[in-house]
């Protein structure tokens, strides 16, 4: 589907209205920008609610193209946001405590009984936008009969792992924080959120990341927001989003995009939940789209970083929406009912396949075994990885080292978290593929090989990292990458875990660990879907920062928020017989399949 060009054949004429007003039961009125075709005719409706301002460019160009495709476009600004009235308060909290299933369901309602609408709703937006989409679904509003959500996790916590993104949540409190001011008469910063993005960028980035206690920033860079921000802080371990909940009551089909380097691909688990616990007449119906992208919905490109995937990876937002709905409403036969339910983009084969489910029923995992002679530090170290003494499936995958039968029992290293490892990643915080080549020489990363594959291999689904590890502080985070290492040497990220110590018994048991001792840590990676093709070969690196993609651990095992001290760790990471590291890879034996 992904692959699919939408051009709009006839274009028809469009008309919009300006703030209409929705009131919801507690009688709070919610204003939405109405985009129409100009004509007599009613036809479905599609509305998105967003807190990032319906005036916006992205959400501008998206309704009047889906306008001029036939369809009525509601854009609404959140419950105290922009132009609607009441208290505005985010997602990152239990979701109960929000208004958003309520207002999503009453705005479903309304939508239905505008002049121009033939009672048929659909969504859709993306990330916090799709976030509303999914408490509109919790509600099952009567009306809404198909719905797109992309660039949504099923949980915060697939997000943040239980750590402060410090990087990304900062500048995006920064930026929300400019209409609340706004609203509220005050003029002790930015008040509008283009201007405060670029503040945050061009000032104020560089000093708070880095600032000692984080909750100690003055408030009045976060202003009326910061009450919100500082509940958050203490509450990092918890899942407030918890969307598995919801999968059973969605009583329509769901749509979902998302991108390799999406922050956000937990959107995968929000497809497997719906079609393994979802409606049964419903698990045959509902879709999902994995391309080639990071988390901007703006457009979809063929190249981001240094690789151009090809002219199979463009696409557009409105594109994808309209063919989902062109199918879903208007039963235009555009092809997507005869495609496989889960289209995904294959790095490496730069092509689209189609397959049945989520994770890939023909999935073998298969074990990767880390090993050193002791000194896997720097891009020059004798790290590698080995699948010997396991039987395979396959040949291709028996891959040995003449070191394994000397190799040292641990690699260490020094975490400094004054010195952290930082993270390559856009402007604005968000992943995306970036030449590694500057961490190449640092003493605090291991990295760990593969020889170079002499066939194509491809690696498509969950991926996990057992990790035997020791620490002399309290607390300490363990950080994983892997990379595709192209013949040039040019090494790309692909996907990225971390794990902080005192979670290892899971988010609602933290404890504290004893120093020195070794621990099994189990680091879920976020999923991957890369071909290496002859002559490439496949990194992993393992540190314990990873910041500001997220917030430095400390190693004392104080709370983060509100501790001033900061501690070099001595780490081990382990590769004996007792205590062997392994990273479990998601290999696709068949060749590739189509539609």
């Amino acid at each position: 589907m992904g692959n699919k060009q939408y051009p709009i054949k006839n274009p028809v004429p469009t008309k919009i209205e300006r703030n209409l007003e929705c009131v919801v039961r507690d009688g709070i009125i919610l204003r939405a920008d109405v985009y129409h075709p100009d004509e007599k005719s009613k036809c479905p409706v599609l509305v998105c609610r967003t807190p990032y301002n319906k005036l916006t460019d992205r959400y501008v160009k998206t309704a009047a193209d889906l306008a001029s495709r036939g369809y009525c476009v509601v854009v609404q600004d959140f419950r105290g946001r922009y132009a609607s009235d009441g208290e505005y308060l985010w997602m990152w909290r239990e979701r109960s405590e929000t208004f958003d299933a309520l207002d999503g369901f009453d705005t479903i309602e309304w939508a239905s009984t505008l002049p121009w609408s033939d009672g048929r709703v659909g969504t859709w937006g993306h990330s916090n936008a799709s976030w509303a989409v999914w408490m509109t679904l919790d509600s099952v509003p009567p009306h809404l009969f198909s719905a797109l959500a992309s660039g949504i996790s099923q949980n915060i916590l697939d997000i943040n792992f239980g750590i402060f993104e410090t990087g990304r949540r900062l500048e995006w409190t920064y930026m929300m924080a400019a209409d609340m001011r706004k609203r509220l008469g005050k003029n002790d910063g930015p008040t509008d959120p283009v201007s405060a993005t670029e503040i945050w960028h061009q000032v104020e980035r560089g000093k708070y990341i880095w600032w000692l206690p984080l909750s100690k920033i003055p408030e009045s860079v976060f202003g009326p927001i910061n009450s919100q921000l500082q509940t958050y802080h203490r509450n990092q371990n918890q899942e407030f989003q918890h969307f598995d909940d919801i999968h059973s009551k969605v009583n329509c089909p769901v749509f979902q995009i998302t991108g390799w380097w999406d922050r956000l691909i937990g959107t995968l688990d929000n497809f497997h939940g719906l079609t393994v616990n979802g409606k049964r007449h419903l698990v045959n119906r509902h879709r999902i789209v994995v391309g080639p992208w990071g988390h901007d919905a703006t457009q979809f490109a063929r190249k981001i970083g240094p690789i151009d995937y090809g002219y199979e990876a463009e696409s557009s937002y409105a594109e994808l929406i309209a063919r989902w709905y062109d199918s879903e409403f208007k039963k235009i036969d555009n092809g997507l009912t005869e495609e496989k339910p889960v289209q995904l983009f294959i790095l490496g084969d730069n092509k689209w396949r189609g397959e049945d489910k989520w994770p890939i029923s023909r999935t073998k995992y298969i074990d990767f075994y880390l090993g050193s002679l002791g000194n896997a530090n720097t891009l020059n170290g004798d790290g590698f990885l080995s699948t010997t003494n396991q039987s395979l499936p396959n040949e291709d995958l028996v891959i040995t080292d003449e070191r394994s039968a000397i190799q040292f029992e641990y690699d260490s290293f020094l975490y400094d978290p004054r010195d952290p490892v930082m993270s390559l990643m856009r402007a604005d915080s968000q992943a995306a593929p970036v030449d590694q080549k500057p961490h190449d020489h640092r003493m605090d990363i291991l990295f760990y090989e593969t020889p170079v594959f002499q066939k194509r291999v491809e690696f498509t689904g969950p991926v996990e990292l057992f990790l035997w590890a020791s620490t002399d502080g309290h607390d300490t985070d363990w950080t994983a990458k892997i990379s595709i290492v192209h013949e040039d040497n040019l090494a790309i990220n692909l996907t990225y875990g971390i794990q902080r110590a005192i979670y290892r018994d899971g988010f609602n048991n933290p404890s504290l660990i004893e120093p020195n001792k070794p621990y099994l840590y189990k680091l879920k990676i976020n999923p991957i879907g890369c071909a290496f093709l002859p002559g490439q070969k496949l990194r992993l690196c393992v540190s314990s920062s990873d910041f500001p993609n997220f917030d430095r651990n400390h190693n004392t095992g104080k709370p983060y928020w509100k501790d001033n001290d900061m501690r070099t760790a001595s780490q081990k990471i382990f590769h004996s017989k007792k205590m062997p590291s392994k990273l479990v890879l998601p290999w696709i034996p068949n060749e590739p399949q189509t539609n």
